[in-house]
């Protein structure tokens, strides 16, 4: 969690608004960010339950005391998807499948039953997709 703690500012900064983005085709091309994502922050995002929260339903090639079945195993998803779809799949699934149980992790707009606390937040900061997405690409 160590790892997280320059991140977890961004909430009181108010780094809470999404960024613009262009998707084009099945995907989001440039990164929302400047700084490029960090593998092990991303790793830490992914397995991190109060933020990305892969593991509860996806199968993933760590060791993990849990590890959900609902969505795809992770093992080697860089292979089968570019890093614009997997961006555009993170920020917004909803756009590939509305009927897909995954969260939109970088929406704020048309969604429904919303905690309070959470509503106009994203779920995760730009740097946060972008660590994540740089830990995604490693698992081949």
């Amino acid at each position: 969690m160590a790892l997280l703690a320059p991140l977890a500012g961004a909430w009181a900064r108010g780094d809470t608004q999404p960024v613009p983005f262009r998707v084009v085709d099945d995907g989001i091309p440039e990164p929302l960010t400047s700084q490029p994502g960090d593998v092990e922050r991303g790793r830490a995002v992914a397995l991190d339950r109060s933020l990305g929260n892969c593991i509860t339903c996806h199968e993933m090639p760590v060791r993990a005391d849990f590890q959900g079945n609902l969505g795809p195993p992770l093992e080697g998803l860089a292979s089968r998807y570019t890093l614009p779809e997997l961006r555009l799949r993170v920020v917004d699934s909803k756009r590939i499948n509305p009927e897909s149980n995954m969260p939109s992790f970088y929406r704020i707009e048309g969604l429904y039953n919303v905690r309070r606390d959470w509503a106009g937040r994203t779920m995760l900061t730009a740097q946060q997709v972008e660590d994540l997405l740089a830990y995604l690409m490693t698992l081949r």
